[in-house]
């Protein structure tokens, strides 16, 4: 949306984008509760678990700790972008984060490599690296085994590196089989992204526009509307809003009030009747 439309409505961005700044993200208690927890397991180490249905909220969870995280000095943190990868690119990939130059065909020379940097890392500042992964229902076993391998060191005794999975359902089941229990038994910290509530998602919805600049973009009336429709979903309430946000520039409306809300949803509403 150009910067001539968000100047319509006093805004300094599109509140309801995927690129909100993670600044600007509401942090519900759960979520300020696991971050607590993370920033105090960085000393020590070791695996924590963010799990949910789609647009539940895990992604955003694993923001606002990478910027949490990320204002601490001397922590490392590293976010994987290829959780379906092969055995032979997670290292490349682990390499590339932690800035060492691994050979695939060596698995062993780079498992000691990644050792190393990670002990001279805690040796420094006597914090864990920190690795995130979003979406690890994408991961095989075979990468999970070979990353709980990695992550301790001293006969399982010592763990070196700070892991935070994310992922939705499959995740639960895959660490819920026979070959990823060693993994499963070793996880710290869990966050459950359940469905919200009206009254969070609410809380949600007006952070974000008086982050944005403009707390009264919205109705009252409307917010309530679209927090009782969304199912829970913060992904869903969000993408109505964009919609409301979209017809409301069209249409050069002053505010979204009910009318506009009616109007759009009674036209989509019509719009799927048809294409049946």
């Amino acid at each position: 949306m150009s910067k001539k439309l968000m100047a319509m409505y006093s805004l300094k961005y599109n509140p309801f984008c995927q690129e909100v700044p993670a600044t600007a993200l509401n942090v519900s208690p759960g979520i300020e509760s696991f971050c607590w927890r993370i920033e105090n397991q960085i000393t020590e180490g070791g695996f924590a678990l963010v799990t949910g249905m789609p647009g539940s909220g895990k992604s955003v969870a694993l923001r606002i700790l990478a910027d949490r995280l990320g204002a601490i000095p001397d922590v490392t943190v590293g976010e994987l972008t290829r959780p379906q990868a092969s055995v032979a690119d997670f290292y490349r990939e682990l390499g590339d984060l932690f800035s060492v130059t691994l050979s695939a065909s060596n698995r062993w020379g780079g498992s000691k490599l990644l050792r190393q940097k990670w002990l001279n890392h805690i040796e420094s500042s006597l914090y864990r690296p920190v690795l995130l992964i979003d979406e690890a229902q994408a991961m095989s076993p075979a990468v999970l085994c070979e990353l709980r391998l990695l992550a301790s060191t001293e006969l399982d005794s010592r763990s070196i590196l700070t892991v935070v999975l994310s992922g939705d359902e499959r995740l639960v089941k895959k660490l819920d089989t026979e070959d990823l229990l060693p993994m499963a038994s070793r996880i710290r910290c869990r966050l459950r992204c359940e469905p919200a509530d009206p009254s969070l998602l609410r809380d949600c919805l007006r952070n974000h526009l008086k982050k944005a600049g403009n707390p009264r973009l919205m109705t009252e009336p409307v917010i309530n509307a679209l927090c009782e429709h969304a199912a829970g979903n913060y992904r869903s309430l969000m993408n109505m809003a964009n919609d409301l946000l979209a017809a409301a520039v069209q249409r050069e409306a002053d505010s979204i009030d009910e009318k506009l809300f009616f109007e759009v949803f009674d036209v989509n509403a019509g719009s799927a009747k048809r294409g049946k």
